[in-house]
C-alpha cells in the first residue's frame, strides 16, 4: 500500500496498517547452561521474540573451564559452553528450527554454529529451518574487543569458511555480522564506525571471492546474508543520519563494487544494541532516558530500521544486570513498538533537508576514511598496522578529554551532580546480579564428567579430520560439525587449531597514540618528575590485564596519560596469566603496578595477583585496579591489600594519575 493511500484510509477513520516490530532480543547468559536456559525460557514468555546468547571468555577464546586463563572468569559475562551437553542443556526446550538466535562470537564462531547445528539436529531440525546469526567479525576483535585467537588471515579464511558453508547448506542464517558496535564503545565516531565496518564488509567478502569456495553467480546470495549489528550513541539526531548513511553507503558498495543487481540482496540489514559505553555509575537510573533515546535513533527512520534491537539494562555500569533488569528493558521495546503509532507511518525524515545535508557530509567523510584503508590494502593491512587502532584510541582520548574539561556534558557525572541516592542502587538485594563462585567449579566438574563419559577413539578421529581440513585447506565447518557430534571439547578444537594456525597478539595501539590531557597536567608531570628524582630513575609504571578480558578501552587510556604525565608505562596488551604480569613487574623494577579487569573476575585474579606478588618478595609494590567493581568487591580487594580502586565514577584521568604519583611519593625510597 502506498503512503498516500495509506494515510488516506487513515483519515477515512479505518485502523492504519502497522508495520510488523522488529526482533525484540535481551543479550544474556550467565554462570551456567541450565540457569542461561532459564533465563531464555522466562524472557521468552514475558514476550522477547528472539534470542542473543553471550558467552563467557573461555568460550569466546577456545579454551575449556579447567585452563589456567580460565581460572575467575567461566560464566562471568556469558554461558560457559563447553561441549554438545553444554548447547542441548542450554537450549533445552526451545525448538531450534522455530527459533531465531544470535550469537555474539567471533574467533570460535565455527565451533559454536557446529555445536548449534549439532543440537538442532538432534532435536530433529533440519539445518535448512535454522534462522538466526553468528556475529563472526574477527577484524573488530583485534579493534576493540580482544577475543581474537588466530593471526588475521587464517581468522579470515574461517569466516569465508563460515559463509561459504551456510549460503549453501543453512540457507536462512546471516553467517557474518559486520559488527562496529564495538568499534563505537572502544571510542569511534560516527564517520569511524561507517568506514570501518564498510571496509571490513569488503574484506570478508574479498575473501570469499578468493578463496574460490563460491560460484561467481552465487555471490549476490552471499552478499544478501551479510548482516550489520551497530551502535547507537546518546546523540540520537547524528545516529539516525549515520544510519541512513550506512543504507546509502551500502547500496552502491554491493551495486557498484560486486555487482549485485538484485534489490533484496542489497539491503541494508542490521541489528543493534544501544550505547553501553554511556552508561553511568553515578545516578544510574539516568541510563533509562539514555538508553530509550538511543533506541529512537534506529527505529525512527523507517527506511533505516533495525531488524532487531536488544537493549543494555540501566545498572550495566555496576555490573550484570538481573533478570528484573533485563525484562525493564524489554518493556521499553515493547511499549515503542506496540503502544505507539510508530509503526503506523512511513519514513518521517524523507525530504528533510537538514537530514539530507548531515547524511551527505557522513558519507563523504567516511568514503574518504575508507579511502584511506583501501589504500593502505584494505582492512586486514590497516589492522597489521595498527592504523586503525590507534584511530581509536585517539578518538577515545579526546572524547574522555572532552568530558574531563566539560566541554562534553555528562548528566550527574559531570554536571548537575548533586542527587540524593538512587533507591535503585541501594535495595537490600543488592542492584545487579553476582555469580556464584561455585559456577566455575561445578562447570569443571561436567567438563571431567564428559571427558570421562565419551568414546575417546572417535574424539581422536575427529580430532585428526579437523586438523587435516585446517591444513589441506577444506572447508572447516562439516569437520567441526562431526567433533560436536563426537564429542569434542571447546578447548580441543581451539588447541588443534592454534597449532595448525597459531595463536596471535595484536598491537596495543598505544605506543604512538597521542592523548588529549585535561586538567592541570602540568602540575602533574612536574610532581612525575619531582617523584622520579627522589627514586633515582624514572617512575614506572605497570598497566596489566589478567584473564581473558579483551576489553581494553581503559587499560590504553590510563596508560596513554600516565605516558603523558612523564612515567615510563609498560603494557603489553591483553590476554596475561597472574604469573605473567608479576614475573614482568619484577624484570622491570615497575613502582606501581594496575591492574584492568572488566569481566567482573576482578576478586579472583586480582587476589592471584597479590598472593604471587608476595611469593615473589615484591609486596611492597603498590597494587591499584580499575574496573566495573561493586561496592562490596572494592572493600574486598582493599582488605586483600590493593592500594587504590578505580570505577566508573572515576572519570578524571589526570585526576588518577595525580592520585598515583602521591601514592608513590608517600611510600619509603628503596635502594
Amino acid at each position: 500500500m502506498s503512503e498516500s493511500k495509506r494515510e488516506g484510509t487513515a483519515a477515512a477513520g479505518a485502523k492504519p496498517r502497522r508495520d510488523d516490530p522488529w526482533l525484540i532480543r535481551t543479550y544474556s547468559g550467565h554462570s551456567s547452561a541450565s540457569a542461561s536456559n532459564a533465563l531464555y525460557r522466562t524472557n521468552l514468555a514475558r514476550g522477547q521474540t528472539g534470542l542473543s546468547v553471550a558467552f563467557d571468555l573461555p568460550t569466546q577464546t577456545g579454551y575449556d573451564a579447567d585452563h589456567v586463563l580460565s581460572r575467575g572468569e567461566v560464566g562471568k559475562v556469558g554461558v560457559p559452553i563447553s561441549n554438545l551437553g553444554d548447547m542441548r542443556t542450554l537450549f533445552d526446550g526451545i525448538p531450534l528450527g522455530r527459533m531465531n538466535t544470535s550469537m555474539t562470537i567471533n574467533a570460535t564462531a565455527a565451533w559454536l554454529l557446529s555445536l548449534y547445528i549439532a543440537t538442532a539436529e538432534e532435536q530433529g531440525a533440519s539445518r535448512a529451518d535454522l534462522q538466526g546469526t553468528t556475529q563472526n567479525d574477527i577484524i573488530k576483535e583485534y579493534l576493540s574487543r580482544g577475543t581474537y585467537i588466530f593471526p588475521p588471515q587464517p581468522s579470515m579464511r574461517l569466516t569465508a569458511d563460515v559463509i561459504s558453508f551456510t549460503y549453501k547448506e543453512v540457507p536462512k542464517w546471516n553467517p557474518m555480522n559486520v559488527c562496529s558496535y564495538h568499534l563505537q564503545e572502544a571510542g569511534a565516531t560516527p564517520v569511524q564506525e561507517l568506514a570501518y565496518a564498510l571496509a571490513t564488509a569488503q574484506a570478508v567478502l574479498d575473501e570469499v571471492k578468493k578463496a574460490g569456495q563460491v560460484p561467481a553467480a552465487d555471490l549476490p546470495k552471499v552478499v544478501g546474508r551479510i548482516s550489520f549489528f551497530v551502535n547507537a550513541g546518546i546523540r540520537f539526531l547524528t545516529e539516525i543520519c549515520k544510519m541512513r548513511a550506512f543504507t546509502e553507503l551500502w547500496e552502491d558498495i554491493t551495486l557498484n563494487r560486486y555487482g549485485v543487481q538484485e534489490e533484496r540482496y542489497r539491503r541494508f540489514r542490521y541489528g543493534v544494541q544501544v550505547n553501553s559505553l554511556g552508561l553511568t555509575e553515578p545516578q544510574p537510573e539516568n541510563n533509562v532516558y539514555r538508553i530509550l533515546l538511543e533506541m529512537l535513533a534506529v527505529t525512527l527512520s523507517k527506511d533505516a530500521r533495525a531488524r532487531s534491537v536488544q537493549l543494555p539494562a540501566w545498572n550495566e555500569a555496576l555490573g550484570l544486570p538481573r533478570p528484573w533488569d533485563q525484562q525493564w528493558s524489554l518493556r521499553c521495546q515493547q511499549i515503542l513498538a506496540y503502544e505507539t503509532d510508530l509503526l503506523e507511518f512511513g519514513d518521517i525524515f524523507n525530504g528533510s533537508t537538514v537530514v539530507g545535508q548531515k547524511v551527505a557530509e557522513l558519507k563523504e567523510a567516511a568514503l574518504e576514511e575508507l579511502g584511506r584503508i583501501e589504500a593502505m590494502g584494505g582492512a586486514i593491512a590497516a589492522v597489521e598496522a595498527s592504523y586503525m587502532k590507534q584511530r581509536l584510541v585517539e578518538a577515545n582520548a579526546q572524547r574522555l578529554a572532552a568530558i574531563e574539561s566539560g566541554e562534553m556534558t555528562v548528566v550527574g557525572v559531570n554536571r548537575f551532580t548533586e542527587s540524593a541516592p538512587s533507591p535503585l542502587a541501594t535495595g537490600d538485594e543488592g542492584a545487579i546480579l553476582v555469580v556464584d563462585d561455585a559456577a566455575e567449579v561445578e562447570q569443571v566438574e561436567r567438563l571431567k564428567a564428559w571427558r570421562a563419559s565419551r568414546d575417546d577413539k572417535k574424539v581422536k578421529a575427529a580430532l585428526e579430520a579437523l586438523r587435516s581440513a585446517a591444513v589441506e585447506g577444506r572447508n572447516i565447518m562439516e569437520p567441526s560439525i562431526a567433533a560436536a557430534h563426537a564429542g569434542v571439547t571447546t578447548g580441543e578444537w581451539g588447541q588443534t587449531l592454534r597449532e595448525v594456525f597459531g595463536e596471535y597478539r595484536a598491537p596495543t595501539g598505544v605506543a604512538r597514540a597521542a592523548s588529549a590531557p585535561a586538567g592541570d597536567m602540568a602540575a602533574v608531570r612536574a610532581k612525575v618528575d619531582e617523584v622520579s628524582a627522589k627514586l633515582g630513575r624514572r617512575l614506572k609504571f605497570l598497566v596489566g590485564k589478567p584473564g581473558l578480558d579483551g576489553h581494553s578501552n581503559g587499560a590504553e587510556q590510563i596508560a596513554v596519560r600516565a605516558r603523558d604525565a612523564g612515567m615510563e608505562v609498560v603494557y603489553e596488551g591483553i590476554r596475561l596469566t597472574p604469573a605473567q604480569i608479576v614475573n614482568a613487574a619484577l624484570e622491570e623494577g615497575v613502582h606501581v603496578v594496575g591492574l584492568s579487569i572488566l569481566s567482573g573476575s576482578h576478586v579472583a585474579l586480582v587476589t592471584d595477583v597479590l598472593d604471587k606478588m608476595r611469593e615473589a618478595g615484591i609486596a611492597d609494590i603498590p597494587v591499584i585496579v580499575g574496573g566495573i567493581i561493586p561496592p562490596e568487591d572494592e572493600a574486598k580487594l582493599k582488605a586483600a591489600g590493593v592500594a587504590r580502586v578505580y570505577t566508573p565514577k572515576d572519570y578524571q584521568l589526570t585526576d588518577i594519575m595525580a592520585d598515583i604519583v602521591a601514592m608513590i611519593d608517600e611510600l619509603p625510597v628503596a635502594a
